[in-house]
């Protein structure tokens, strides 16, 4: 294989991957509704493109080095490391269900309701818990509705983001 082409890959990944980090950041602390316990914003987007284009691996820089920023950047209480390691985990499960596998509406209902459920309603609720002191079932009741509420959403853009789009921001990058 010719170094200069690999370089080049590597060039673009990182480029990639440090723009998708961006977006992350923006979408999260400027573009997203924030209370002390439940957040609604578009942040897994760039995860799931990291996910799709380069791995689990990728992906979960994406998201962990995305939280992290974002809460030295642009605080919104006090940094907790557990946040990150539950957006690491994140990237992790849309890696696993999306890189290089056929888009299929199972894999992005599969990766969300598993981020929803063990990471966000179970990690994310244990670290409010340890954080605030308060009731898990005082956490859990307002933070329930809004995961009815966002998960179709999430499995939709997912699900949208694994067919043609990808394409179509594949051959963006590729320019």
């Amino acid at each position: 294989m010719n170094p200069k082409a690999v370089k080049k890959t590597d060039l673009v990944m990182l480029v990639t991957l440090a723009l998708l980090t961006a977006m992350n950041v923006v979408l999260t602390r400027f573009l997203g509704i924030q209370t002390p316990l439940v957040q609604i914003n578009f942040s897994f987007v760039p995860v799931v493109l990291a996910a799709l284009l380069y791995g689990p691996i990728p992906a979960a820089v994406v998201g962990g080095l995305g939280d992290f920023l974002g809460a030295i950047l642009f605080p919104a209480g006090a940094y907790f490391p557990g946040f990150t390691l539950t957006a690491v985990l994140a990237g992790l499960v849309y890696g696993f269900f999306l890189y290089r596998k056929q888009a299929a509406l199972w894999r992005a209902i599969a990766a969300v309701l598993l981020i929803t459920v063990v990471l966000n309603m179970g990690l994310n609720t244990l670290w409010l818990w340890i954080l605030m002191k308060d009731g898990v079932w005082g956490i859990l009741s307002t933070r329930i509705p809004k995961y009815f509420l966002v998960a179709p959403v999430q499995i939709l853009v997912t699900r949208a983001l694994s067919g043609r789009l990808t394409e179509q921001f594949r051959r963006l990058i590729a320019a």
